[in-house]
């Protein structure tokens, strides 16, 4: 490690070998806290290369606990985090709200690590027991269209460095990682980042592969549609910019989504949100990001369609008989 540690304080790059090398003996246990925190800062002072990110993709992949969920054709939704926004946990109501409205979701979430509150956390405070049963994913699946994955259990790397990343508590580039190393390795995926540079290196790197994406960006620096500004959408077809109030969307504030001071806080905006009882603002963020998500999986169909359906789910109950289900299947 002293030797690469070297060459990043000289303000080398890697090449993407050497960086999945890294990642394989940091995994391993081959570094201490203190050299695995100076690794990561390194990153932090400046901007990781398409290089990096995917020998550091391609070691988690290698490690990872592999899933087979591919029959089911799922969806994943997910913000990098980072933003520095602690909104509460749109991303996983929205998976809740996508799975309501009839399309298979596989979630891969973690513990909070620069806001409140994660989709791990939020599934935790809800009962939920993370798993490594397929059986059980399956299960919930087949019965409520949705099933989670805790990083930690899927990838040993993510749980080596969790200890380093809290104590940081600023966002690393394992929060870019996170969404690409889902370990079901879903053909869809929603992708919020709180950057357009970073929109950028994943649009190159979903351009490599087969995955069917959306990216997207709200151009004040959230890592989510969150109808606070006007954000960017980017897939395959190329990329457009729009305004809450052109979608049907009241502007909104940061206060309107901010996710509270502890996990229980957060959980119980989640709840009133597939309950029907949350405020516009919370409600119509937590839509626009499923409606995209749909668009993702349905393309043919109008974001107006999109909106709609995703909007009926939560109106009709069924996203949260969804989430019941959920919580009897994973609790």
């Amino acid at each position: 490690m002293k030797q690469l540690l070297y060459r990043l304080f000289e303000h080398q790059s890697l090449d993407r070998e050497t960086s999945r090398e890294a990642l394989v003996r940091m995994s391993h246990g081959e570094y201490n806290q203190e050299q695995i925190a100076a690794f990561i800062t390194v990153f932090l002072m400046r901007s990781i290369t398409i290089e990096e990110l995917a020998g550091f993709r391609d070691a988690l992949l290698e490690m990872r606990v592999p899933v087979d969920l591919s029959d089911y054709d799922a969806i994943d939704i997910v913000g990098t985090g980072g933003d520095g926004k602690n909104t509460f946990n749109i991303s996983t109501a929205a998976c809740v709200t996508v799975a309501g409205a009839g399309y298979n979701v596989v979630k891969h979430g973690n513990y909070g690590s620069t806001s409140v509150s994660g989709a791990s956390n939020v599934m935790e405070a809800h009962g939920v027991k993370f798993t490594r049963d397929v059986n059980l994913m399956r299960r919930s699946l087949d019965e409520c269209r949705f099933a989670y994955l805790h990083a930690q259990f899927f990838n040993p790397a993510l749980k080596v460095v969790a200890p380093v990343r809290k104590a940081l508590g600023v966002r690393t580039f394992f929060n870019m990682l996170g969404p690409l190393v889902n370990p079901t390795i879903p053909r869809r995926q929603l992708l919020g980042v709180y950057n357009l540079k970073l929109a950028r290196l994943y649009n190159y790197l979903y351009q490599q592969s087969a995955t069917a994406y959306t990216i997207v960006n709200s151009l004040d620096g959230y890592d989510e549609v969150s109808l606070t500004a006007e954000f960017k959408a980017l897939d395959v077809n190329g990329e457009a910019i729009y305004s809450p109030e052109e979608l049907g969307f009241a502007r909104c504030s940061e206060a309107d989504l901010h996710g509270g001071t502890t996990v229980e806080e957060a959980a119980a905006i989640f709840d009133r949100v597939l309950e029907g009882r949350a405020t516009d603002a919370q409600a119509n963020a937590v839509i626009i990001n499923a409606a995209f998500a749909i668009r993702t999986i349905a393309p043919t169909k109008s974001l107006a369609e999109c909106i709609a359906e995703a909007r009926e789910s939560i109106a009709s109950g069924r996203a949260m008989k969804c989430l019941r289900r959920f919580l009897e299947i994973n609790s």
